[in-house]
Protein backbone atom coordinates (compact mmCIF):
# COMPACT_ATOMS: atom_id res chain seq x y z
CA UNK A 1 0.00 0.00 0.00
CA UNK A 2 1.42 3.29 -0.92
CA UNK A 3 2.05 5.81 1.66
CA UNK A 4 0.33 9.25 2.20
CA UNK A 5 2.06 12.21 2.39
CA UNK A 6 -0.60 13.89 4.99
CA UNK A 7 -2.53 12.05 7.32
CA UNK A 8 -3.17 15.04 10.24
CA UNK A 9 -6.67 16.20 9.43
CA UNK A 10 -5.55 19.78 10.65
CA UNK A 11 -3.08 20.07 8.23
CA UNK A 12 -5.68 18.91 5.80
CA UNK A 13 -8.33 21.07 6.76
CA UNK A 14 -6.09 23.88 6.26
CA UNK A 15 -5.56 22.70 2.57
CA UNK A 16 -9.24 22.71 1.79
CA UNK A 17 -9.51 26.03 3.41
CA UNK A 18 -6.80 27.13 0.74
CA UNK A 19 -8.47 25.41 -1.88
CA UNK A 20 -11.51 27.56 -1.39
CA UNK A 21 -10.50 30.53 -0.92
CA UNK A 22 -8.31 30.79 -3.94
CA UNK A 23 -11.22 29.09 -5.65
CA UNK A 24 -13.09 32.04 -4.36
CA UNK A 25 -10.64 34.63 -4.78
CA UNK A 26 -9.74 33.75 -8.50
CA UNK A 27 -13.43 33.55 -9.73
CA UNK A 28 -14.14 36.80 -8.58
CA UNK A 29 -11.15 38.15 -10.73
CA UNK A 30 -11.60 40.19 -14.03
CA UNK A 31 -8.62 38.60 -15.66
CA UNK A 32 -9.55 37.07 -19.13
CA UNK A 33 -7.81 33.39 -18.27
CA UNK A 34 -9.90 33.09 -15.28
CA UNK A 35 -13.13 34.20 -16.89
CA UNK A 36 -12.88 31.60 -19.30
CA UNK A 37 -11.45 28.99 -16.37
CA UNK A 38 -14.61 29.14 -14.63
CA UNK A 39 -16.81 29.11 -17.56
CA UNK A 40 -15.60 25.70 -17.82
CA UNK A 41 -14.88 24.36 -14.98
CA UNK A 42 -16.72 26.03 -12.26
CA UNK A 43 -15.85 26.93 -9.07
CA UNK A 44 -18.18 24.06 -7.10
CA UNK A 45 -16.30 21.48 -9.84
CA UNK A 46 -12.97 22.67 -8.76
CA UNK A 47 -13.54 22.49 -5.03
CA UNK A 48 -14.62 19.29 -5.59
CA UNK A 49 -11.89 17.46 -8.19
CA UNK A 50 -9.14 19.24 -6.39
CA UNK A 51 -9.42 17.33 -3.30
CA UNK A 52 -10.25 14.15 -5.13
CA UNK A 53 -6.80 14.18 -6.82
CA UNK A 54 -4.90 15.31 -3.86
CA UNK A 55 -6.23 11.69 -2.07
CA UNK A 56 -6.03 9.91 -5.99
CA UNK A 57 -2.26 10.61 -5.91
CA UNK A 58 -2.11 10.16 -1.78
CA UNK A 59 -1.09 13.64 -1.16
CA UNK A 60 -3.73 13.37 1.69
CA UNK A 61 -5.47 10.75 3.32
CA UNK A 62 -9.70 11.10 2.69
CA UNK A 63 -10.00 7.58 3.38
CA UNK A 64 -9.29 7.67 7.28
CA UNK A 65 -9.93 11.31 7.47
CA UNK A 66 -13.08 12.39 10.11
CA UNK A 67 -13.00 15.88 8.20
CA UNK A 68 -16.02 14.45 6.24
CA UNK A 69 -17.59 12.90 9.05
CA UNK A 70 -17.55 16.85 11.21
CA UNK A 71 -19.34 18.56 7.82
CA UNK A 72 -21.39 16.29 7.76
CA UNK A 73 -22.69 15.79 10.74
CA UNK A 74 -22.26 19.89 12.03
CA UNK A 75 -21.90 22.19 8.90
CA UNK A 76 -24.76 20.70 6.85
CA UNK A 77 -27.47 20.63 8.56
CA UNK A 78 -26.64 24.34 9.81
CA UNK A 79 -25.74 25.14 6.03
CA UNK A 80 -29.50 23.84 4.91
CA UNK A 81 -31.03 25.72 8.16
CA UNK A 82 -29.35 29.20 6.97
CA UNK A 83 -30.77 28.25 3.30
CA UNK A 84 -34.09 27.44 4.49
CA UNK A 85 -34.89 30.15 6.88
CA UNK A 86 -35.00 32.35 3.57
CA UNK A 87 -37.79 30.61 2.00
CA UNK A 88 -40.80 33.19 0.57
CA UNK A 89 -43.34 30.64 0.54
CA UNK A 90 -45.25 33.70 -1.44
CA UNK A 91 -42.78 33.82 -3.96
CA UNK A 92 -42.00 29.88 -4.70
CA UNK A 93 -46.02 30.01 -5.29
CA UNK A 94 -45.04 31.96 -8.81
CA UNK A 95 -42.98 29.09 -9.96
CA UNK A 96 -45.92 27.16 -10.30
CA UNK A 97 -46.30 23.52 -11.30
CA UNK A 98 -43.51 22.65 -14.00
CA UNK A 99 -40.70 22.40 -10.95
CA UNK A 100 -42.69 19.86 -9.72
CA UNK A 101 -43.36 18.24 -13.24
CA UNK A 102 -40.00 18.35 -14.63
CA UNK A 103 -38.44 16.75 -10.69
CA UNK A 104 -41.06 14.28 -10.60
CA UNK A 105 -40.08 13.03 -14.80
CA UNK A 106 -36.51 12.89 -13.27
CA UNK A 107 -37.45 10.58 -11.05
CA UNK A 108 -39.59 8.13 -13.24
CA UNK A 109 -36.30 8.26 -15.36
CA UNK A 110 -33.92 6.93 -12.66
CA UNK A 111 -36.77 4.40 -11.91
CA UNK A 112 -36.70 3.41 -15.87
CA UNK A 113 -33.24 3.60 -16.37
CA UNK A 114 -32.49 1.24 -13.80
CA UNK A 115 -34.04 -2.15 -14.83
CA UNK A 116 -33.25 -0.63 -18.50
CA UNK A 117 -29.39 -0.29 -17.88
CA UNK A 118 -29.21 -3.32 -16.87
CA UNK A 119 -31.07 -5.30 -19.38
CA UNK A 120 -28.92 -3.16 -22.11
CA UNK A 121 -25.84 -4.23 -20.58
CA UNK A 122 -27.30 -8.13 -20.05
CA UNK A 123 -27.18 -8.16 -24.10
CA UNK A 124 -24.01 -6.25 -24.35
CA UNK A 125 -21.94 -8.09 -21.55
CA UNK A 126 -23.84 -10.69 -19.71
CA UNK A 127 -20.79 -11.21 -17.33
CA UNK A 128 -20.76 -7.54 -16.71
CA UNK A 129 -24.02 -7.78 -14.19
CA UNK A 130 -24.05 -11.47 -13.72
CA UNK A 131 -24.51 -12.96 -9.98
CA UNK A 132 -25.45 -10.65 -7.32
CA UNK A 133 -24.23 -7.17 -9.01
CA UNK A 134 -27.64 -5.84 -9.10
CA UNK A 135 -27.89 -5.92 -5.19
CA UNK A 136 -25.11 -3.15 -5.81
CA UNK A 137 -26.38 -1.52 -8.21
CA UNK A 138 -30.25 -1.06 -6.99
CA UNK A 139 -28.83 1.11 -4.01
CA UNK A 140 -28.07 3.78 -6.56
CA UNK A 141 -31.73 3.82 -7.43
CA UNK A 142 -32.10 5.48 -3.30
CA UNK A 143 -29.37 7.82 -4.09
CA UNK A 144 -30.01 9.03 -7.08
CA UNK A 145 -33.72 9.67 -6.06
CA UNK A 146 -33.32 10.95 -2.81
CA UNK A 147 -30.01 10.94 -0.99
CA UNK A 148 -27.68 8.31 0.84
CA UNK A 149 -29.72 7.65 3.51
CA UNK A 150 -32.02 6.57 0.97
CA UNK A 151 -29.27 4.54 -0.49
CA UNK A 152 -27.98 3.17 2.96
CA UNK A 153 -31.43 1.83 3.86
CA UNK A 154 -31.76 0.74 0.79
CA UNK A 155 -28.06 -1.10 1.30
CA UNK A 156 -29.47 -3.23 4.59
CA UNK A 157 -32.66 -4.20 2.26
CA UNK A 158 -30.84 -5.74 -0.77
CA UNK A 159 -27.24 -6.76 1.26
CA UNK A 160 -24.75 -6.27 -1.36
CA UNK A 161 -21.40 -7.56 -0.88
CA UNK A 162 -18.45 -5.39 0.00
CA UNK A 163 -17.07 -5.40 -3.00
CA UNK A 164 -20.23 -5.11 -5.04
CA UNK A 165 -21.29 -2.14 -2.79
CA UNK A 166 -18.01 -0.19 -3.57
CA UNK A 167 -17.99 -0.81 -7.43
CA UNK A 168 -21.85 0.55 -7.00
CA UNK A 169 -20.21 3.64 -5.05
CA UNK A 170 -17.47 4.29 -7.88
CA UNK A 171 -20.33 4.09 -10.50
CA UNK A 172 -22.63 6.49 -8.58
CA UNK A 173 -20.44 9.09 -7.90
CA UNK A 174 -18.18 9.52 -10.95
CA UNK A 175 -21.34 9.17 -12.73
CA UNK A 176 -23.44 11.43 -10.97
CA UNK A 177 -20.31 14.37 -11.06
CA UNK A 178 -20.19 14.03 -14.44
CA UNK A 179 -23.92 15.21 -14.97
CA UNK A 180 -23.66 17.70 -12.16
CA UNK A 181 -20.34 19.04 -14.37
CA UNK A 182 -22.76 18.95 -17.47
CA UNK A 183 -25.59 20.97 -15.79
CA UNK A 184 -23.12 23.44 -14.16
CA UNK A 185 -21.58 23.95 -17.60
CA UNK A 186 -25.35 24.68 -19.06
CA UNK A 187 -25.50 27.47 -16.33
CA UNK A 188 -23.44 29.64 -18.26
CA UNK A 189 -25.79 29.05 -21.73
CA UNK A 190 -28.80 28.96 -19.77
CA UNK A 191 -30.54 32.10 -21.83
CA UNK A 192 -29.63 30.07 -24.89
CA UNK A 193 -31.06 26.58 -23.55
CA UNK A 194 -34.34 28.80 -22.50
CA UNK A 195 -34.29 30.07 -26.10
CA UNK A 196 -34.06 26.61 -27.70
CA UNK A 197 -36.92 25.19 -25.37
CA UNK A 198 -38.91 28.10 -26.09
CA UNK A 199 -39.08 28.51 -22.12
CA UNK A 200 -40.22 31.39 -20.17
CA UNK A 201 -38.12 32.06 -17.26
CA UNK A 202 -39.73 35.11 -16.09
CA UNK A 203 -40.99 33.20 -12.99
CA UNK A 204 -37.95 32.44 -11.90
CA UNK A 205 -36.43 36.07 -12.91
CA UNK A 206 -39.82 37.54 -10.65
CA UNK A 207 -38.91 35.12 -7.68
CA UNK A 208 -35.16 36.64 -7.63
CA UNK A 209 -35.58 40.62 -7.82
CA UNK A 210 -38.35 39.95 -4.61
CA UNK A 211 -35.85 37.97 -3.16
CA UNK A 212 -33.01 40.56 -3.88
CA UNK A 213 -35.22 43.07 -3.37
CA UNK A 214 -35.68 42.43 0.26
CA UNK A 215 -32.36 41.31 1.03
CA UNK A 216 -30.96 44.66 -0.49
CA UNK A 217 -33.85 46.82 1.74
CA UNK A 218 -32.77 44.95 4.92
CA UNK A 219 -29.31 44.20 4.43
CA UNK A 220 -26.94 45.69 6.72
CA UNK A 221 -23.22 44.72 8.37
CA UNK A 222 -22.85 41.91 10.88
CA UNK A 223 -22.12 42.69 14.34
CA UNK A 224 -20.38 40.43 16.77
CA UNK A 225 -23.66 40.24 18.26
CA UNK A 226 -25.08 39.08 15.01
CA UNK A 227 -23.11 36.70 14.02
CA UNK A 228 -22.98 34.62 17.43
CA UNK A 229 -27.02 34.52 16.58
CA UNK A 230 -26.19 33.63 13.22
CA UNK A 231 -24.03 30.72 14.68
CA UNK A 232 -26.27 29.81 17.78
CA UNK A 233 -29.76 29.52 15.47
CA UNK A 234 -28.11 27.17 13.12
CA UNK A 235 -25.87 25.19 15.17
CA UNK A 236 -28.74 25.10 17.88
CA UNK A 237 -31.27 23.82 15.59
CA UNK A 238 -28.86 21.03 14.25
CA UNK A 239 -28.04 20.46 17.83
CA UNK A 240 -31.81 20.05 18.45
CA UNK A 241 -32.29 17.81 15.28
CA UNK A 242 -29.40 15.38 16.46
CA UNK A 243 -31.33 15.28 19.55
CA UNK A 244 -34.39 13.96 18.42
CA UNK A 245 -33.01 11.51 16.07
CA UNK A 246 -30.75 10.04 19.39
CA UNK A 247 -34.25 9.37 20.52
CA UNK A 248 -36.44 8.61 17.20
CA UNK A 249 -34.02 5.89 15.76
CA UNK A 250 -33.42 4.05 19.11
CA UNK A 251 -37.55 4.28 19.52
CA UNK A 252 -37.79 2.89 16.17
CA UNK A 253 -35.57 0.20 16.04
CA UNK A 254 -36.99 -1.71 18.92
CA UNK A 255 -40.13 -1.16 18.54
CA UNK A 256 -40.76 -1.00 14.53
CA UNK A 257 -37.59 -2.26 12.99
CA UNK A 258 -39.75 -2.99 9.64
CA UNK A 259 -39.53 0.84 9.20
CA UNK A 260 -36.00 0.08 8.59
CA UNK A 261 -36.05 -0.28 5.01
CA UNK A 262 -37.87 3.20 4.67
CA UNK A 263 -34.72 4.97 6.36
CA UNK A 264 -36.56 5.81 9.58
CA UNK A 265 -33.68 4.14 11.43
CA UNK A 266 -31.34 6.88 9.77
CA UNK A 267 -30.05 9.33 11.80
CA UNK A 268 -28.88 11.40 8.92
CA UNK A 269 -32.55 11.48 7.53
CA UNK A 270 -33.97 12.45 10.48
CA UNK A 271 -31.48 14.96 11.06
CA UNK A 272 -31.45 16.62 7.60
CA UNK A 273 -35.58 16.31 7.59
CA UNK A 274 -35.78 17.96 11.24
CA UNK A 275 -33.50 20.79 10.58
CA UNK A 276 -34.92 21.10 7.30
CA UNK A 277 -38.68 21.51 8.99
CA UNK A 278 -37.11 23.95 12.06
CA UNK A 279 -35.81 25.97 8.84
CA UNK A 280 -39.58 26.01 7.76
CA UNK A 281 -40.85 27.20 10.56
CA UNK A 282 -38.40 29.71 11.41
CA UNK A 283 -38.64 31.17 8.18
CA UNK A 284 -42.51 32.47 9.16
CA UNK A 285 -40.85 34.11 12.62
CA UNK A 286 -38.55 37.16 13.44
CA UNK A 287 -35.39 34.31 13.15
CA UNK A 288 -35.50 35.06 9.17
CA UNK A 289 -33.89 38.18 9.91
CA UNK A 290 -30.15 36.18 10.26
CA UNK A 291 -30.15 36.44 6.40
CA UNK A 292 -30.08 40.29 6.50
CA UNK A 293 -26.87 39.87 8.15
CA UNK A 294 -25.24 37.11 5.35
CA UNK A 295 -26.71 33.64 7.45
CA UNK A 296 -26.71 32.59 3.71
CA UNK A 297 -23.19 33.58 2.91
CA UNK A 298 -22.42 30.86 6.05
CA UNK A 299 -24.18 28.31 4.19
CA UNK A 300 -22.32 28.71 1.28
CA UNK A 301 -18.78 28.75 2.99
CA UNK A 302 -20.09 25.61 4.83
CA UNK A 303 -21.14 24.12 1.38
CA UNK A 304 -18.08 24.62 -0.07
CA UNK A 305 -16.15 23.10 2.68
CA UNK A 306 -18.71 19.45 2.75
CA UNK A 307 -18.37 19.53 -0.99
CA UNK A 308 -14.22 19.63 -0.45
CA UNK A 309 -14.51 17.08 1.69
CA UNK A 310 -16.62 15.00 -0.38
CA UNK A 311 -14.29 14.89 -3.09
CA UNK A 312 -11.33 14.58 -1.09
CA UNK A 313 -12.92 10.94 -0.02
CA UNK A 314 -13.53 9.83 -3.50
CA UNK A 315 -10.74 7.65 -5.55
CA UNK A 316 -11.32 9.42 -8.97
CA UNK A 317 -9.48 6.10 -10.37
CA UNK A 318 -11.73 3.08 -8.53
CA UNK A 319 -14.06 2.72 -11.48
CA UNK A 320 -11.27 1.03 -13.57
CA UNK A 321 -11.33 -2.15 -10.78
CA UNK A 322 -14.54 -2.90 -12.99
CA UNK A 323 -14.50 0.02 -15.82
CA UNK A 324 -17.01 -2.36 -18.09
CA UNK A 325 -19.85 -1.76 -14.88
CA UNK A 326 -19.55 2.08 -15.79
CA UNK A 327 -21.51 1.86 -19.02
CA UNK A 328 -24.66 1.13 -16.97
CA UNK A 329 -24.20 3.90 -14.92
CA UNK A 330 -23.68 6.36 -18.15
CA UNK A 331 -26.99 5.03 -19.52
CA UNK A 332 -28.77 4.70 -16.58
CA UNK A 333 -28.29 8.77 -16.42
CA UNK A 334 -29.03 9.34 -20.05
CA UNK A 335 -32.59 7.71 -18.90
CA UNK A 336 -32.85 10.10 -16.18
CA UNK A 337 -31.55 13.05 -18.46
CA UNK A 338 -33.53 12.35 -21.35
CA UNK A 339 -37.24 12.21 -19.23
CA UNK A 340 -36.25 15.16 -17.14
CA UNK A 341 -35.65 17.20 -20.67
CA UNK A 342 -38.65 15.93 -22.59
CA UNK A 343 -40.70 17.02 -19.79
CA UNK A 344 -39.00 20.80 -19.36
CA UNK A 345 -39.40 20.70 -23.25
CA UNK A 346 -43.15 19.58 -23.45
CA UNK A 347 -43.86 22.09 -20.51
CA UNK A 348 -41.90 25.19 -21.80
CA UNK A 349 -40.15 24.66 -18.25
CA UNK A 350 -36.41 27.07 -18.02
CA UNK A 351 -33.26 25.55 -17.58
CA UNK A 352 -33.04 26.27 -14.18
CA UNK A 353 -36.14 24.21 -13.49
CA UNK A 354 -34.03 21.29 -15.49
CA UNK A 355 -30.99 21.62 -13.64
CA UNK A 356 -32.43 21.92 -9.74
CA UNK A 357 -34.68 19.38 -10.39
CA UNK A 358 -32.53 16.83 -11.77
CA UNK A 359 -30.13 17.49 -8.73
CA UNK A 360 -32.34 17.23 -5.97
CA UNK A 361 -32.92 13.63 -7.57
CA UNK A 362 -29.60 12.71 -8.47
CA UNK A 363 -27.47 14.57 -6.08
CA UNK A 364 -29.48 15.49 -2.70
CA UNK A 365 -30.00 18.53 -1.00
CA UNK A 366 -26.28 19.69 -1.38
CA UNK A 367 -25.72 19.56 -4.85
CA UNK A 368 -29.33 20.83 -5.64
CA UNK A 369 -28.44 23.97 -3.21
CA UNK A 370 -25.19 24.04 -5.35
CA UNK A 371 -27.06 24.28 -8.50
CA UNK A 372 -29.43 26.81 -7.59
CA UNK A 373 -27.04 28.78 -5.93
CA UNK A 374 -24.96 29.16 -9.36
CA UNK A 375 -27.72 30.71 -11.01
CA UNK A 376 -28.12 32.98 -7.59
CA UNK A 377 -27.37 32.12 -4.40
CA UNK A 378 -30.88 33.67 -3.26
CA UNK A 379 -32.34 30.80 -5.49
CA UNK A 380 -31.06 27.94 -3.19
CA UNK A 381 -34.01 27.67 -1.09
CA UNK A 382 -35.19 26.14 -4.21
CA UNK A 383 -33.37 23.16 -4.31
CA UNK A 384 -33.64 22.48 -0.86
CA UNK A 385 -37.11 21.73 -1.47
CA UNK A 386 -37.22 19.93 -4.41
CA UNK A 387 -34.63 17.87 -2.57
CA UNK A 388 -36.61 17.12 0.74
CA UNK A 389 -39.02 15.46 -1.96
CA UNK A 390 -36.37 13.55 -2.99
CA UNK A 391 -35.27 12.21 0.44
CA UNK A 392 -39.63 11.63 1.04
CA UNK A 393 -39.51 9.00 -2.28
CA UNK A 394 -35.98 7.78 -2.21
CA UNK A 395 -36.51 5.04 -0.08
CA UNK A 396 -39.93 3.82 -1.82
CA UNK A 397 -39.43 4.45 -5.75
CA UNK A 398 -35.38 3.00 -5.15
CA UNK A 399 -37.26 -0.22 -3.33
CA UNK A 400 -39.44 -0.53 -6.42
CA UNK A 401 -36.46 -0.17 -8.85
CA UNK A 402 -34.47 -2.88 -7.18
CA UNK A 403 -36.98 -5.01 -7.64
CA UNK A 404 -37.63 -5.05 -11.12
CA UNK A 405 -33.68 -4.35 -11.46
CA UNK A 406 -33.67 -8.41 -9.43
CA UNK A 407 -36.37 -9.37 -11.79
CA UNK A 408 -34.43 -8.24 -14.91
CA UNK A 409 -31.26 -10.39 -14.00
CA UNK A 410 -33.45 -13.53 -12.49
Amino acid sequence: MQQTFITNDAVIFGILLGIIYFTFYTSSLEHRFWKRFYTFFPSILVCYFVPGLLNAFHIVDGENSKLYDVASKYLLPACLLYFTINIDFQALKQLGGKAIIVFLAGTLGVMVGGPASLWIVKMISPATVSGETWRGLATIAGSWIGGSANQTALREVFNPSAEIFSQAIAVDVLTAELWLALLLYGVGHATKIDKFFRADSSAVDEVLLKIEKRAKENARNPSVEDISKILFIGFGATAIAHACSDILVPFIENNFPNLKKFSLTSSSFWVISLVTIFGLILSQTKAKQIEDVGASKFGTIFLFILIATIGMKMDIFAALEKPQLFLVGIIWMLFHASFTLIAAYLTKAPYFFTAVGSQANVGGAASASVVAAAFNPSLASVGVLLAIMGYALGTYCGYLTGLMMQWIIS
